[in-house]
């Protein structure tokens, strides 16, 4: 039987604000296998980021466990959460993050530099997938906001990781624009097997995913999806 990638084990988050200790996870349990895939959704401020955070290594849970690949991060310290960044990990943000004085090509090649790869053929097939291949020399400032998102999910599975955690990918994207990028990311996430935990509001976005958790008062639920609704024509 296949070991999940992460689990996190009666997770408890919380944040003091003066007097007042704010719990965000409660609680909580997760799992996540190799090449699955996960919409996360849940209201403003109910935690969605936060656990992306707290599985990225940037925030440290209250109380519970992390594991990741079958090992425990409690005792990991800044060497070993940076080796699983750069080796395993691939981020998408809302705001694209992508480094403006370098040109599309260096920013795609980013991880390839800190993992001391040289650019290969799967990157060709990502940024010919993408759309992407005649802007590699442009200055990322230069393009549209939809090229960004292509740049930037290019750049997150350049190195081929094992989980992407993507946070509102296509919050800064028109509808059409958005579920291109979704199509798009879910096909070429599936080719290197790469495991999505996807942060969102829109349930089109979700619908993507392998199964969907919601978000409440610290807690997960499993929310129904609409694979009904056909994507091919984005």
């Amino acid at each position: 039987m296949e070991s999940p990638l992460v689990v996190l084990k009666h997770a408890t988050k919380s944040f003091v604000d003066g007097k007042e200790t704010h719990r965000v996870l409660n609680d909580l349990d997760f799992s996540l296998l190799p090449g699955a895939s996960i919409a996360l959704t849940g209201a403003s401020g109910s935690g969605k980021s936060t656990l992306l955070n707290i599985i990225a290594g940037f925030e440290p849970l209250t109380s519970g466990a992390l594991l990741l690949s079958g090992r425990n991060t409690a005792t990991w310290k800044d060497p070993q959460w940076s080796r699983f960044r750069y080796q395993q990990l691939g981020v998408v943000f809302q705001q694209f993050n992508l480094l403006t004085p370098l040109n599309v090509k260096q920013n795609i090649a980013f991880p390839l530099n800190l993992n001391q790869q040289p650019w290969n053929d799967w990157c060709d097939h990502l940024v010919g997938a993408l759309g992407i291949s005649q802007l590699l020399s442009r200055h990322v400032s230069s393009l549209s906001g939809g090229q960004q998102q292509r740049v930037a999910i290019a750049r997150a599975l350049a190195h081929q990781p094992q989980l992407l955690l993507a946070d509102e990918p296509t919050g800064n994207l028109d509808q059409k624009a958005g579920l291109e990028v979704m199509q798009l990311l879910t096909e070429i996430a599936n080719q290197g097997n790469t495991a999505i935990i996807l942060v969102t509001h829109s349930l089109e976005c979700a619908d993507f995913m392998q199964a969907r958790c919601h978000l409440q008062n610290g807690h997960l639920f499993t929310a129904p999806l609409n694979h009904e609704s056909q994507h091919e024509s984005y």
